[in-house]
Order: C-alpha cells, then structure tokens, then sequence
C-alpha cells in the first residue's frame, strides 16, 4: 500500500538516527575523523549522479543502500560536532547540518519502501 510508505519510511529514519544519536551521546566519541572520507564520498555520488543522468542508467538498490549508510555517516559526525566543535551560540548552524543528514536518510529510506512495491 503505496500511502503507508511515508509513515513506515518515518519511523525507519527515527530509529535510525535515534541509535546513531544515541550511540554518540553515550560513547562521547568524536567522529571527526570522517569528515575527508564524508566530503569524497558525497562528490563521487552527486558525479555518479550526474553520470547516470546525462547516459540514463539506472543506480539502482545498491546505491540507495550506499547512500543511507552515507547519510548515517553523515549523521554521526555531525552529531559529534554538535557535541565537540559547535559553540552554543551555533545552535542553528549545528541544527541545520543535522536536518540535512535527517532529511537525506529520509529520502533514501522512502526509496528502499518505494522499491519493495
């Protein structure tokens, strides 16, 4: 049923980013190690992207996975910045940051429901 895959994808994307959230707040960890893998990461997808647009190929499940485990990534450093980098009077940067992680998991959950149908 194609009008309970936002709800379903939701929840998925809360739980996720609630283990992520919470793996960091409890294991004070600082994951700004990934930053440099983070920004090659993104640039090789929006090129494959870009690639498959202008020869119509389709990425197909694999890449969506890759990307949720990308955005999960995302989601982790910036919630270890929020924690180690951020001063609290950046509050709507670091709020920002993580709302585009949030968002992009999102987006890419809804593919893996739209894809089972």
């Amino acid at each position: 049923m194609r009008w309970a895959i936002i709800p379903a994808a939701g929840v998925t994307t809360l739980i996720i980013f609630g283990g992520l959230t919470a793996f960091t707040f409890l294991t004070r960890k600082d994951f700004s190690f990934l930053g440099s893998f983070l920004r090659l990461a993104i640039i090789s997808a929006i090129a494959l992207i870009f690639v498959s647009a202008i020869f119509g190929m389709h990425l197909g499940v694999w890449f969506v996975w890759a990307m949720i485990v990308l955005a999960s990534g995302y989601i982790l450093y910036y919630t270890s910045n929020i924690l180690h980098h951020y001063r609290t009077d950046q509050y709507v940067a670091a709020a920002l940051a993580l709302f585009a992680s949030v968002a992009l998991l999102f987006w890419y959950v809804i593919q893996i429901f739209m894809s089972r149908d």
